[in-house]
């Protein structure tokens, strides 16, 4: 898969979930503004990538996170390291 098709499933998902339109997601959308993303949304974000993606994020994966683009790019991380 590549980053791009990445990125595509990771807005479905996220719009699908949060009930907000796909366009409105763009790498410089907050998470907590756009989605809003509290800490118990994290929780079903981490089922939601585990469950899309194959991988496990925890607490401190999200240190630094506040962007789509950033959440993005932590995904397209793991997924390396899942395959590394």
């Amino acid at each position: 898969m590549s980053e791009q098709e990445i990125i595509e499933k990771l807005t479905a998902v996220l719009a699908e979930e949060f009930e907000i339109e796909a366009d409105e997601i763009t790498p410089e959308s907050s998470l907590k503004e756009t989605f809003g993303l509290d800490s118990l949304d994290l929780v079903d974000v981490v089922v939601l990538i585990h469950d899309n993606f194959g991988i496990k994020l925890q607490g401190p994966d999200f240190a630094g996170v506040k962007t789509f683009g950033d959440f993005s790019n932590l995904i397209i991380r793991k997924l390396h390291e899942s395959k590394a």
